[in-house]
C-alpha cells in the first residue's frame, strides 16, 4: 500500500524523524547516556515515537531525562500536487 493510499498517513507529514532519547543509566542514576531512534513517522503527531517512549516507560529501566526531535519531510506540498494530479496509465 502506498502512502498515498494509506488511511493513515498524512502525506503533507509524512517524513523521516529522529529523536535523540537522554535517560539515566538504572544502576547510576547520576550518569546520563543517550540513544538516537530514527523512524518515518507523520509531523506533528509523531504516533510512532509516542508509542516507543510509551513501551521504554513501561519496559526499559532507564527513566527518561528528554527527548530532543528533528523532523525532515520526504514529501514536499509542490511534489505532492503532483502526485496526485499524475494519471496512472
Amino acid at each position: 500500500m502506498s502512502l498515498l493510499t494509506r488511511p493513515d498517513a498524512d502525506p503533507e507529514g509524512f517524513g523521516l524523524t529522529t529523536a535523540q532519547i537522554i535517560y539515566r543509566v538504572p544502576d547510576h542514576l547520576e550518569l546520563l547516556q543517550d540513544f538516537v531512534w530514527q523512524q518515518y513517522d507523520v509531523f506533528p503527531q509523531f504516533p510512532s515515537l509516542r508509542k516507543f517512549l510509551a513501551f521504554w516507560e513501561e519496559k526499559i529501566e532507564g527513566p527518561l531525562h528528554s527527548v530532543t526531535v528533528a523532523h525532515a519531510r520526504l514529501i514536499h506540498p509542490v511534489e505532492l500536487r503532483t502526485l496526485r494530479d499524475a494519471r496512472l496509465h
